[in-house]
């Protein structure tokens, strides 16, 4: 196995890890912030940045796989639906959006599918997927951090700091929902023509 379908590997063991740092019992605080969530986020960013050296090594060693192909997509969504749903589990999120994410996420793949038999043509990334991304990644990075919940700088009860975190968080994700929509429309219109009605 190659050192980039490893790195893929490593980021879906941290999905797991992630997930129970909360039932661990971590006491004390950093910055106000508790520690349990400095580690979740620390294994979040840890596993992002593993997501961009995997991709990376893959084409500058030309280590392109069928399994990386397949595993890489798979453990993106997986870190990333499994980080909304803490979040949701939190009060941090309202789920109507992880929903958005992952109806979009099964039309995609669904969608992948459809292209492989069809001859494996492959629909390239458009601005609204790059933006989806990088905001989405920032999102749920500040999420972590933030001690509010979503939308709670519009009620008029937060002050300084607290504010602009929150406000940054509620910003992104609103950001993060509306390109994940006009992504998976872009996709769509891309894949016209392959599914017969």
């Amino acid at each position: 196995m190659n050192l980039p379908n490893k790195l893929t590997l490593f980021r879906m063991i941290l999905v797991p890890i992630m997930v129970v740092i909360p039932f661990l019992g971590f006491q004390g605080e950093i910055l106000t912030i508790p520690i349990e969530y400095w580690l979740i986020d620390l294994i979040f960013v840890i596993a992002s940045i593993t997501d961009k050296l995997d991709g990376y090594l893959a084409r500058k060693n030309n280590e392109v796989t069928t399994f990386g192909k397949f595993l890489d997509p798979l453990a993106d969504k997986i870190l990333v639906l499994a980080a909304m749903i803490m979040l949701v589990e939190m009060s941090k999120l309202p789920a109507w959006i992880p929903i958005i994410v992952l109806a979009r996420e099964f039309i995609v793949s669904g969608y992948r599918l459809v292209a492989v038999e069809k001859g494996g043509k492959v629909i390239a990334a458009s601005n609204w997927g790059k933006l989806k991304t990088v905001t989405q990644m920032t999102a749920i990075i500040l999420a972590f951090i933030d001690l509010h919940s979503f939308g709670e700088c519009f009620g008029g009860g937060l002050e300084g700091g607290a504010f602009i975190l929150n406000l940054a968080v509620t910003l992104m994700m609103l950001i993060q929902t509306v390109a994940t929509i006009f992504s998976g429309v872009d996709y769509l219109k891309g894949a016209k023509g392959m599914i017969e009605m």
